[in-house]
This record gives C-alpha cells, sequence and structure tokens, in this order.
C-alpha cells in the first residue's frame, strides 16, 4: 500500500467518524504523536498511550460538529485539516477548533503524528 492509498483510507475513516478504526488499523505500535501546546499529554508514545489521550479527549470535549479535509500527501508524509465545534467540559465555552494533523508513514503504517493549531 502506498502513502497516498494510506492516507486516502485512514482520512476517509475519520471523515465517517470512525478515529479508533482508524487509529486501530494505521497506527504503528511504536508511533509518536506530539501536541503544539502544553497539557496532560504533550508527547504520547505508543498506541496505547496514543490511545489513552483519544480517549481523554473524547471524555473531557463534547462534540457538535465538525470537518476533515485531505489528505493532502508528500512523499511518505500526508496532512489532515480538522475543523470542529466542540465545547470543552472544563470550561463550557463553546468555540471552533481549527487543526492540521502531520503525519509520517513506514512500512505502511503511521509512525509520527504532529498536531498543529
Amino acid at each position: 500500500m502506498t502513502t497516498a492509498e494510506l492516507a486516502r483510507d485512514f482520512t476517509d475513516l475519520l471523515k465517517r467518524n470512525d478515529h479508533e478504526g482508524a487509529a486501530e488499523k494505521y497506527n504503528a505500535d511504536t508511533i509518536v504523536s506530539y501536541e503544539a501546546m502544553e497539557g496532560p499529554m504533550p508527547v504520547c508514545n505508543g498506541k496505547e498511550a496514543v490511545r489513552q489521550k483519544s480517549d481523554w479527549w473524547r471524555d473531557n470535549h463534547e462534540v457538535h460538529g465538525g470537518t476533515v479535509e485531505g489528505p493532502y500527501v508528500n512523499g511518505d508524509q500526508f496532512a489532515v485539516r480538522f475543523q470542529m465545534d466542540i465545547t470543552p467540559k472544563a470550561t463550557g465555552e463553546r468555540v471552533t477548533m481549527d487543526e492540521v494533523g502531520l503525519y509520517t508513514v513506514k512500512d505502511g503504517k503511521i509512525v509520527e503524528e504532529r498536531f498543529y493549531y
């Protein structure tokens, strides 16, 4: 599977709101995830740690809607743009989140993800 094929399938799963399925299918066991800001999990190492970060995010935000755009492929990397209408439960303030995820692929798996917002 090429990076472009993986990127299309991964992004299609995200567009169908199957984030867990996309991660399970394509995240490498040794994936490293980087967030762009301070927080409870700015760097996560390994598939299980990334899953726990995703669980924390879902548990702490109410999602009202959103869009997923892409993928935008370049070599062994691809980017996906996320726009989400969310309410962080800690503040109760509804906001629009605009974020880009940059994914690096090796041996048919995503080995790194970096988020920019």
